[in-house]
């Protein structure tokens, strides 16, 4: 296989998800720990890296390969409700005693499930629910790592308007493979970060107002929240974000940069909220979808998510049709995303062995089988109302106003 990044790129690459996932373990990643690399047919050659690296530090790296776009056809398309919601088993053994896990996007096509009709793809994530809620628990308790990242296609650079060579090098600027020692990088983003989400915590933000010129949205942070900053769930990864209390947001909201949600192109989405529902919602293109995923459940119509990313911190400039990178945009302005559909559980402040289901409901955290980030790119104004009667503007220009 043509191999698009260079040994020593990739080996740099390598290093980075293993610092991802060592970064969020107490007590880093320990001899023998399980690995499970989840990778697209196109990412071997990373693929191959990241398993001759773990093997290197004595680790059990363990290979699964993605479905290819063919696949994916014919398992939406042609199979019956039971092969749909098939769950292998063995899978959930494995990713019990597994320590992290490291998915590597890298699509052959994009759109290549156009024809193929959204509730396929949503019974058949329905049918893995209760494994993927199982993975959330030993995420949120410390026991299990989790990163994602992108490699290089043709199919991503041409959807992303670029040349491969140029989407490339687009790339790796952005996951600082064009430093000598990226992981030091990466380390010092995920402690600015988590500055910036520390003083965010301790403001005792009430109510928060978010304004450009096409937004115009309040929220409450919610009870019981604490903000989070990027920690290597994602590279790159540059956000500072919140799950906010759903029940509590208003307003317009306007996505403009497009997305590839399921595999489906949408583009200039404009949402009202109202007493946290989405009561109204159009797009410029894709408008189906997003009429469809707002009638997935009870929780897609509501916000789950709510994050801010520095323009001066991040290094995604320009449009990379694939979300890990477009939201995490930074451009001139910096960028904001929200998710429709499920909170972030990370982002309670207690402990997290009572965060079940009734305390999720009474702190106002959404529960969804759906996490749609839209992310607005616009020069923005974003404000804060403190519990001691202050207003803050906590980011402008791009920026985060730290004291």
């Amino acid at each position: 296989m043509k191999k698009i990044l260079s040994y020593e790129d990739l080996r740099q690459y390598a290093k980075i998800l293993s610092w991802a996932l060592s970064s969020q373990m107490k007590n880093g990643l320990k001899n023998k720990d399980i690995i499970v690399i989840k990778y697209d047919y196109p990412a071997t050659p990373l693929a191959e890296a990241l398993f001759a690296l773990l093997i290197e530090k004595h680790l059990h790296p363990v290979m699964e390969i993605a479905l290819t776009p063919a696949m994916k056809a014919e398992l939406y398309i042609n199979s019956s409700y039971g092969q749909l919601t098939f769950h292998p088993p063995g899978k959930e053994e494995l990713y019990a005693k597994a320590t992290g896990v490291v998915r590597i996007h890298a699509s052959e096509e994009v759109e290549a499930m156009t024809e193929v009709d959204p509730r396929s793809i949503t019974e058949s994530r329905n049918g893995s629910r209760q494994f993927r809620q199982s993975i959330e628990k030993r995420k949120l308790y410390g026991k299990l790592a989790w990163t994602e990242c992108v490699y290089p296609t043709q199919a991503l650079a041409k959807k992303s308007g670029l040349t491969l060579e140029d989407y490339t090098t687009r790339l790796m600027r952005a996951c600082y493979l064009n430093m000598p020692e990226p992981d030091r990088e990466w380390k010092k983003i995920s402690e600015q970060t988590d500055e910036i989400a520390r003083w965010l915590t301790s403001l005792e933000i009430k109510t928060i107002r978010m304004q450009s010129e096409l937004c115009d949205l309040f929220f409450s942070p919610g009870e019981n929240r604490r903000w989070r900053g990027a920690a290597g769930e994602n590279i790159p990864g540059y956000e500072v974000y919140i799950s906010p209390d759903c029940r509590t947001v208003n307003g317009i909201y306007f996505a403009d940069l497009p997305s590839l949600y399921m595999d489906k192109a949408t583009f200039g989405i404009q949402i009202e909220f109202m007493d946290g529902i989405a009561m109204r919602a159009k797009a410029m293109g894709g408008e189906k979808l997003l009429l469809d995923q707002l009638r997935t459940d009870g929780g897609s119509r509501r916000v789950g998510e709510f994050s801010l990313t520095d323009a001066s911190i991040s290094r995604v400039d320009h449009f990379m049709a694939q979300t890990i990178l477009d939201e995490n945009f930074g451009g001139e302005y910096g960028s904001c995303h929200i998710a429709l559909g499920q909170s972030l559980s990370e982002n309670f402040a207690g402990p997290p062995e009572i965060l079940d289901k009734a305390m999720m409901d009474s702190l106002g955290f959404n529960t969804s089988s759906i996490h749609w980030d839209l992310v607005n790119t616009e020069e923005k104004k974003v404000t804060a109302n403190l519990a001691d009667g202050k207003k803050v503007t906590i980011y402008e220009n791009g920026r985060f106003n730290l004291p």
